[in-house]
């Protein structure tokens, strides 16, 4: 029977596990998963991004991971180009194979995966013992212990601007995007949802032949899952595994959503347009993705009960360059901060940045983490962290009680078309009911209620720390409510739940939660005095509360946006596990990402509240990153010969800093009444600013950067050399540089002694300009660029000089701006951040 589990893992994942070849299982007990780095270079060192073109395959051939032969391909036309990269794999697969059994010699140990592309190398479930024998080879590199990972709309585009803007510049929402492939590692997708339908429009639907990745087929994700939209579909979940925390009934060994996540990012990236958002039987607009006639292919590294894990996820990303993905979104950050000499050196941003020299351009969620500083969760300059920002659209509903006391609330739901009497739930028991159970008031067993009691009136529901922990659930109280012929259900918040933000839940039946446990005490207290007891039995013999209940389905829009949230991860950049500051900004850019309707999984169990709804709204940095990674697809389309760090350039330099009022971005300081504790969005807090969708197919100028500088910079950490060398393969050459000299479009200076000069180079992609130059400075600091006026030709580029001196000693973080100003109405912004000012 041992055999036979292993012979099952070994066709779902694609990893030799052994069984009688020469590979046993190993003692988990004391063993875990290390991720192991050769110094021979990966396949893409070697191979120009261009000559895998050449290579493709069509995207609809399937890899079969359910028959018990070796991997076939649903259209055998195609078959013999699989086998040439299969064959290539095999080989890279046999010297890793080699080198284990050199080192073990028959000692128990397990493979789960080759790395060859971004990584060469492997991860292995050995004993530290074991991984120290690996660590002393002369052919090793690296050996990192495996870590844990997490996960981190109808309106947003026309919010950004996209419909009249971005879309029509290009032809519109019918190609906007088209081209493009988007590959999402997240928690899978629900190949089944209409947002990836690929049938929507007359047009025919190309797929670059570039693409070579794969769908496997599953019972959960059957032949067919795939088209034209969605071109491929893998998961990675050997290491999950091996540990013993993989839960097949949950987490689906398969591409398949159990979570939800994985579908609601997809369908924000590039989900089809005008789909109809219903949910609890309430019509909620259209949605459409940034990008929707993008491509989507999924790498499903996360999972339902546990999140991920880090040889996982590397697998994934791996596996999404080599397949030929354009961009790769990231809702997803590490549970930890990475430890060594800088935060840049560990295992994923080291495979983004193999990813990012072959020409992928990276997003990833900054975390959800905020408001505190450094609590930004992605580190690297290659890879583009994207916070989270609040859109203009609210859902807000109110209860007008009958002493004229209006409370707001929370509800997707309609209203009541008149005043009802109140009713607590602990006061409406069955006799028979015994009211010492203190969680009865929340309404999850119609059985326990006196129905005649409850007919035709609202019912008070306590919302508890179950409701929090899903142990109890809206949807369970509804029913009770609707089993008892109740007029609506009003939720007041239990005081033990502090500083709980709650999210727009929805609802069949006229309701309202009252998040706010001040404004649920003055409810329960209006309604305690106008209760009327019998003098002798204390029995209830009046109910004289009233109410009526404001819908909350329809929107509200506020020119007070976007605003950066709470939760958003701030910066500076951490550098290492001491917190020494990077001069790097991060986050990069903010995106809307608090209350994003979007697509969900049929299985889709992360909000229990939008269980078997087909869309649902959620909040967080996960949602801000892929609306960049769309964005970015619509860039790409535009301008398919940009560099990574050109598209991050036009998005970072054309970002808005203002409100819809003209005022300045606010940022939330605080969990508990984040709108109470707001000031002016820093750099820390939003990086360059709102992304602004359309003036980023417009930059007019771009800040390049290529992959050899990037390695000066990780070569210019003290003490790195050893490690660039253990990650790249390759020496660090005599060129180092700070981050502050990377040409990016910001500056970041952890300590400015006294006086510095930093250089930007601007290339010019909109045509013959000439531009000024402005600059306000940070505070305790002076400063100067130069030239102030400049003329650029189209694809000319210009050196300007940023002289920086400390006026002031000063240890607070102060930031500035300098503006380039075009003839032909371009601006672009590049952001100053001083950390520590000293004058000697």
């Amino acid at each position: 029977m041992e055999c036979i589990v292993k012979l099952v893992v070994v066709l779902v994942f694609g990893v030799l596990i052994g069984c009688g070849w020469g590979q046993e299982r190993t003692d988990t007990s004391s063993a875990g998963v290390y991720m192991v780095t050769l110094k021979q270079a990966p396949a893409a060192f070697y191979k120009h991004r261009s000559s895998r073109v050449k290579k493709a395959i069509h995207p609809f051939g399937i890899l079969d991971s359910t028959s018990g032969g070796a991997n076939t391909l649903e259209n055998p036309s195609y078959s013999n180009v699989t086998k040439k990269g299969h064959h290539f794999r095999s080989r890279i697969a046999r010297v890793h194979d080699s080198l284990l059994r050199r080192v073990f010699k028959g000692e128990k140990y397990m493979k789960l995966y080759s790395y060859h592309y971004l990584i060469n190398g492997f991860a292995v479930l050995v004993t530290p013992k074991q991984a120290q024998k690996l660590s002393d080879r002369k052919e090793v590199a690296n050996v990192v212990s495996d870590y844990s990972v997490r996960t981190a709309t109808t309106h947003t585009p026309q919010f950004l601007g996209l419909p009249q803007g971005a879309w029509r510049q290009e032809g519109g929402y019918k190609t906007a995007g088209e081209g493009v492939v988007i590959g999402l590692v997240d928690t899978g997708i629900d190949p089944t949802h209409i947002s990836f339908a690929d049938n929507l429009s007359a047009n025919i639907y190309p797929v670059p032949a570039r693409f070579t990745g794969v769908c496997e087929v599953t019972r959960d994700f059957p032949s067919g899952s795939c088209n034209r939209k969605l071109v491929g579909a893998r998961h990675f979940a050997a290491s999950a595994i091996t540990r013993g925390i993989f839960n097949a009934s949950q987490d689906y060994a398969s591409p398949f959503d159990g979570d939800g996540h994985g579908t609601h990012t997809a369908s924000i990236a590039a989900g089809n347009h005008g789909i109809p958002v219903v949910v609890a039987g309430h019509h909620f607009g259209n949605a459409s993705g940034m990008a929707p006639r993008a491509h989507i292919a999924v790498y499903k590294a996360l999972y339902k009960s546990f999140g991920g894990f880090a040889a996982d996820v590397v697998a994934a990303i791996d596996q999404a360059a080599q397949d030929g993905v354009d961009v790769i979104s990231l809702s997803i950050t590490p549970n930890r901060r990475p430890p060594g000499i800088a935060t840049f050196f560990n295992p994923i941003d080291m495979a983004l940045l193999s990813a990012y020299k072959t020409g992928i351009f990276v997003v990833q969620a900054a975390g959800n983490t905020g408001p505190s500083p450094k609590s930004v969760s992605s580190f690297s300059p290659w890879i583009f962290t994207v916070g989270a920002a609040a859109h203009d659209r609210k859902y807000s509903n109110s209860i007008l009680l009958g002493s004229n006391i209006t409370i707001t609330g929370v509800g997707l739901a309609p209203g009541t078309d008149d005043s009802y009497t109140l009713i607590s739930a602990t006061d409406a028991l069955n006799d028979s009911e015994t009211p010492a159970d203190e969680y009865v008031n929340e309404c999850q067993d119609s059985s326990s209620f006196n129905h005649t009691i409850v007919k035709g009136n609202l019912l008070i529901c306590s919302y508890s720390i179950k409701f929090v922990l899903g142990q109890s659930t809206i949807s369970n109280a509804i029913e009770t409510a609707r089993n008892l012929s109740a007029a609506g259900i009003v939720f007041t918040m239990d005081p033990f739940i502090i500083g709980f933000q709650l999210n727009p839940v929805p609802m069949s039946l006229p309701g309202i939660i009252i998040p706010s446990a001040n404004d649920s005490k003055i409810l329960l207290e209006y309604y305690d005095s106008l209760l009327k007891r019998d003098v002798i039995s204390k029995k209830i013999i009046k109910f004289g509360a009233v109410a009526c209940i404001a819908g909350g389905v329809e929107a509200n829009f506020s020119n007070s946006a976007p605003k950066i949230m709470y939760y958003s991860a701030r910066g500076p950049d951490p550098e290492d596990n001491f917190l020494q500051d990077a001069e790097i900004l991060k986050p990069n850019l903010v995106a809307p990402g608090n209350f994003i309707w979007a697509a969900w999984s049929s299985g889709g169990t992360e909000s229990v509240e939008f269980l078997g709804e087909d869309f649902a709204m959620m909040s967080g940095t996960s949602m801000a990153a892929p609306h960049i990674a769309g964005l970015a697809a619509l860039i790409k389309q535009k301008f398919p010969y940009f560099s990574p760090s050109a598209i991050g350039s036009a998005l970072s330099t054309t970002a808005s800093l203002h409100d819809k009022d003209g005022g300045p971005i606010m940022a939330q300081r605080a969990y508990a009444n984040p709108d109470l504790n707001q000031s002016p969005a820093t750099p820390f807090d939003m990086g360059s600013g709102f992304v602004n969708a359309t003036a980023a197919l417009d930059p007019g100028l771009i800040l390049d950067l290529g992959y050899e500088d990037y390695m000066s910079f990780i070569c210019g950490i003290n003490g790195s050399d050893p490690v660039v060398l253990n990650y790249t393969g390759s020496n660090c050459g005599p060129t180092k540089v700070n981050g502050a000299d990377l040409n990016m479009p910001s500056i970041t200076i952890t300590n400015l002694n006294w006086t510095r000069t930093v250089q930007r180079t601007v290339t010019n992609i909109g045509g013959n300009e000439s531009y000024s130059v402005g600059w306000s400075a940070p505070y305790g600091v002076s400063m100067k660029v130069t030239p102030t006026h400049f003329y650029i030709p189209n694809g000319g580029k210009q050196v300007l000089n940023v002289l920086l001196n400390a006026t002031t000693n000063s240890s607070v973080a102060s930031f500035g701006r300098i503006g380039l100003f075009g003839d032909k109405s371009h601006v672009v912004n590049i952001h100053l951040s001083v950390i520590v000012k000293n004058r000697v």
